[in-house]
Order: C-alpha cells, then sequence, then structure tokens
C-alpha cells in the first residue's frame, strides 16, 4: 500500500520513522480504512532498518478512538462479521506492540477509547500536560476488548478495572500516575525537546538487543519465578553476551571507544 489516504509516513535519512494519524477533522478516529493502513505501516516499518518510530496525531487532537459513523455501520453486521472486524484491530496493534525497535505515542489533545489503546501499545508515551484521556467504551454500551491486553499490559488490572467501568475522563497528571504515560510535558516545544531526548538514548542502544530486550519483557511477564524461568533467562543473557552486539558492546566499553552501532 503505497499511497495513504488517512495516515502519512515520513523517514528521515537519520533512521527515525514518523507515523502521523491524519484525519483531523474527525479527530483520527478509527474506522477500517485507519485500521488497514496503520496495519500496512507497521509492516513497513518492521521490515526497515529505522531505529526509532514516532506516532502522532494531527489537527487538535491524537485519537478520539472509534469512528460514530463506522461502529454504526456495525451495528448492521453478523456476529461473524464484528469479530472479524474486530480481529483487524486487535491484529494491528498487536503489530504496533510488537515492533522490534523504540516506539513513542506522542500524545496531545483528546485520547480515548482506541486512540488511547494506540498509545498503551508504544514503548513509550509522552504527553502533554493538556491531553485528555477516557476508556470511553462503556459510555456507548461497549466493551474495550480488543484494547484490553495492551492497557493492561501498561497499567496492570487494577487501574484497567476501575477506569474500564466508570468510562472516568482524566488528565496526564492521572495517567502519568498509573503509568500510561511515561513523560509529561508543557507543550509541542517541550515536546519536541523530549522527543530529541530519547530519540538520542534509541541511537546509543544496540538495535538488535533491544528487539530482544522489548522480547525479553513479554516472555518474563506473568509467569513464576521458579527454576524453569531461571533458566530461560539466563540462556536469554548468554547468547547475548557471545552475540556480535554483545562482544562488540563489551570491547568498546574496555576500549573507552563508542560501539558501532553509535557511528
Amino acid at each position: 500500500m503505497s499511497d495513504y489516504k488517512t495516515i502519512e509516513l515520513q523517514a528521515s535519512v537519520g533512521g527515525v520513522v514518523a507515523i502521523l494519524l491524519n484525519r483531523p477533522e474527525q479527530h483520527n478516529a478509527f474506522n477500517a480504512e485507519v485500521i488497514d493502513e496503520l496495519t500496512d505501516a507497521f509492516e513497513t516499518v518492521r521490515t526497515s532498518n529505522c531505529r526509532v518510530m514516532l506516532l502522532r496525531g494531527a489537527g487538535k487532537s491524537f485519537s478520539a478512538g472509534a469512528d460514530l459513523n463506522w461502529m454504526k455501520s456495525a451495528a448492521q453486521y453478523t456476529l461473524a462479521e464484528n469479530e472479524a472486524d474486530a480481529v483487524k484491530l486487535a491484529r494491528m496493534l498487536h503489530r504496533l506492540a510488537e515492533l522490534p525497535m523504540m516506539t513513542i505515542a506522542c500524545v496531545h489533545g483528546a485520547c480515548m477509547g482506541g486512540g488511547a489503546g494506540l498509545a498503551a501499545s508504544c514503548d513509550i508515551v509522552v504527553a502533554q500536560a493538556s491531553a485528555k484521556f477516557r476508556f470511553s467504551e462503556v459510555r456507548l454500551g461497549l466493551t474495550p476488548g480488543t484494547i484490553s491486553p495492551f492497557v493492561v499490559r501498561a497499567i496492570g488490572p487494577r487501574w484497567a478495572n476501575a477506569l474500564f467501568i466508570s468510562g472516568e475522563s482524566f488528565n496526564t497528571t492521572y495517567a502519568e500516575k498509573m503509568g500510561l504515560v511515561h513523560y509529561s510535558v508543557a507543550d509541542e516545544a517541550e515536546m519536541n525537546q523530549m522527543v530529541e531526548y530519547l530519540t538520542k538514548l534509541a541511537f546509543s542502544t544496540a538495535p538488535v538487543a533491544v528487539s530482544e530486550a522489548k522480547k525479553l519483557v513479554r516472555e518474563v511477564t506473568g509467569h513464576p519465578l521458579d527454576e524453569a524461568l531461571i533458566h530461560k533467562t539466563a540462556n536469554h543473557i548468554a547468547k547475548r553476551r557471545i552475540s556480535v552486539e554483545g562482544i562488540e558492546g563489551i570491547s568498546a566499553f574496555l576500549e573507552k571507544r563508542k560501539p558501532n552501532w553509535m557511528n
């Protein structure tokens, strides 16, 4: 899919990719076309050699969640058709969550429902202090089904339960408190400064090690600390020690030089 209608994908020479949700009049709400284009864009990013992916929203909002006209149409679908439709959204979020590089959601304005799920699927969320969040599905007689695994992973079951059943609107301070937001910034200028800072950190890290570290978190989450996990994690670090990146990183440290992924 080369020509996107609802998003923009821009890549820099330096290895940073930016995806812009570009339906400002609809507050970047999801519909089937947005989901298809994001799915395609994330696959393009996955197979690239970029080191950082930024996700932004055009206009006044990051994303207001599901497009209500799309949801209205879905009410006429059969159960099987609705499930197939929802699976596309779930797979798009899964593809985002498992990208091998650092992913950063740059949130401003409304970040509601599926939009909050999109942010939760990124590694790092930077949000302007004026941003507003809500898991609003229950206010529409729905549940946040497809986004729930990513949100629960981000903020834990206790917070997710409270916010899913109340449909409460909350600000960036509250979102940062629960772990949905990592960095709160005052405005767009501070947002850009924070993104620059995080990007510099990303370029100081070994690309494969970053991907493996993300997998490590997924693999140990929820598992009991038993002999099996002890051996699994020991095997993980043992493989990294003898990897090309591991050998280069240790050598560079001992030789007081920059490793080759920083050159």
